[in-house]
């Protein structure tokens, strides 16, 4: 038997922009299908909506995502990720990970994924890898980059 973990993003009316702007990163093959797709009248608001959307790239990356169904995101405190004396300070429940094997290949991703994003570490030598970085992306997802090390 085999088993994976694949991350699933909940949107509200932003997953098929953010899998399409995740396929452009990352490569592979994005499949979406709508409320529409399954039966829910046209007429209704969340129609166009993804129900079932997710990419799977030659590489091995792999996402979920959907739109939660109704108007508007949950209201509350948004979560916050900072720098402070040196250490990352969050309120996230979780990160996105991607680990490559060279700063040149993970370099690229970031600066691709980086695109309208809020910085939290910059994409650089780190004493636990040869490279890392952390961002939040104009999606609202933090993502963090690394090029893998032996320890």
């Amino acid at each position: 038997m085999s088993v994976n973990t694949v991350a699933h993003l909940n949107f509200h009316g932003e997953a098929s922009e953010a899998l399409n702007f995740y396929q452009s990163v990352f490569g592979g093959e994005v499949q979406i299908a709508t409320y529409g797709d399954f039966g829910m009248p046209k007429d209704q608001p969340d129609a166009e909506k993804v129900v079932f959307g997710q990419i799977v790239a030659p590489n091995g990356f792999r996402v979920m995502a959907y739109d939660v169904p109704g108007a508007a995101a949950p209201q509350g405190p948004a979560p916050t990720t900072r720098r402070a004396h040196g250490t990352t300070i969050t309120t996230e429940k979780f990160f996105l990970s991607v680990r490559g094997e060279t700063a040149e290949e993970v370099g690229a991703l970031w600066e691709t994924l980086s695109a309208g994003a809020t910085i939290v570490e910059p994409y650089g030598p780190a004493q636990w890898a040869p490279a890392f970085g952390m961002l939040t992306d104009r999606f609202g997802v933090t993502w963090i980059l690394d090029v893998a090390a032996s320890y």
